[in-house]
């Protein structure tokens, strides 16, 4: 029987470490490839029945076309998100399937992380104490308990945070456009109106898809509505945030601090070491200049557990489709619209 080949791009050791390891039980043909999939290398996929890719591989309707014409026939994300890839030119085309689950835990975790070194200031006290400096000033915090989270989108990642923010404490609001009374009633949340949530919030998380709806909901717009010293926290995508915006609202301190996991032009960026470069984005420049900013690198997923997960549904996907199976996580065009 003939071997399924795969092209795997964007791939670092530890996805390799866990691919081979779970890939056992289903004998697939890998090469691994460290670069993004762009249109500059795409002949690279030539001769594979597959594409395995990541958040920041874009594929676009002509990349599409010519992996039409390669022979590839399924892209397969190892992310739950999907907006880097033209669902609509893939549609009759090549199918394509996600992993819309690897660890909701790892990523509201990393979440309530970001919010509590913003808060305490540990980042900074950490460099301080390094230096015998054991000064309090500068360094003052808040109760979490008492205050108001706001959380946008209240998928398995959002509620799993509502939990957390709930344990601590706080009164939490949820926007999403599905509501779910039943989970509301269970943790104490309560389910309010985009502007109810940017007017009445210490604390705001995105934990919502990019989409059309979505795209930079955090703008000037938004941000005047919000309370003064806000903390605004984004483990979503960096679109849903104008960066712009968060600058001029973090100079005025309409923003007191902020946590981004994820940044608007992060495929240039993040997952790479940059050190011995000069960093050529002026604004991620800028953001990096703020003491009440902390930016990581897209690290939210990156557990053990998460990279486990998402290894062994991105296998499970692939043998689905080429053993004639449903495809239980596969993104459409007509699904989506």
């Amino acid at each position: 029987m003939k071997k399924i080949k795969i092209a795997f791009f964007d791939s670092k050791p530890y996805d390799i470490e866990s691919f081979n390891e779970l890939n056992t039980k289903y004998n697939f043909e890998i090469k691994y490839f460290k670069f993004h999939l762009t249109p500059d290398n795409i002949m690279l996929a030539q001769g594979y029945d597959v594409v395995l890719v990541f958040v920041n591989d874009t594929i676009n309707a002509d990349m599409i076309s010519k992996l039409g014409e390669y022979g590839v026939k399924l892209i397969a994300l190892r992310s739950s998100g999907f907006n880097n890839v033209d669902l609509k030119a893939a549609l009759n085309n090549i199918r394509v399937v996600r992993v819309p689950a690897y660890s909701p835990h790892a990523i509201a975790e990393h979440t309530v992380a970001l919010m509590l070194t913003l808060n305490r200031k540990v980042h900074r006290a950490y460099y301080r104490t390094r230096d015998s400096n054991f000064a309090l000033s500068g360094l003052l915090g808040f109760d979490m308990y008492g205050k108001k989270a706001g959380v946008i989108g209240a998928g398995r990642i959002g509620k799993t945070l509502v939990k957390i923010l709930s344990g601590f404490g706080m009164e939490v609001m949820v926007y999403d456009k599905f509501k779910d009374e039943e989970f509301a009633q269970a943790t104490g949340c309560k389910y309010v109106s985009l502007n109810d949530l940017f007017i009445n919030s210490d604390i705001i998380s995105l934990n919502c898809p990019l989409t059309k709806d979505t795209e930079y909901l955090i703008n000037a717009d938004s941000i005047s509505m919000m309370k003064k010293g806000v903390m605004l926290v984004n483990t979503g995508r960096g679109k849903l945030i104008k960066t712009s915006d968060l600058v001029e609202g973090l100079k005025s301190g309409q923003i007191g601090s902020a946590g981004l996991d994820v940044y608007e032009e992060e495929n240039q960026f993040f997952f790479e070491d940059l050190s011995d470069r000069i960093l050529s984005d002026d604004v991620l420049a800028r953001l990096l200049s703020f003491n009440n900013v902390i930016i990581t690198s897209h690290q939210g997923f990156f557990t053990r557990e998460a990279l486990y997960n998402i290894a062994e549904t991105s296998l499970k996907n692939i043998d689905e489709y080429f053993s004639g199976r449903k495809l239980e996580n596969e993104v459409c065009y007509k699904c989506q619209n």
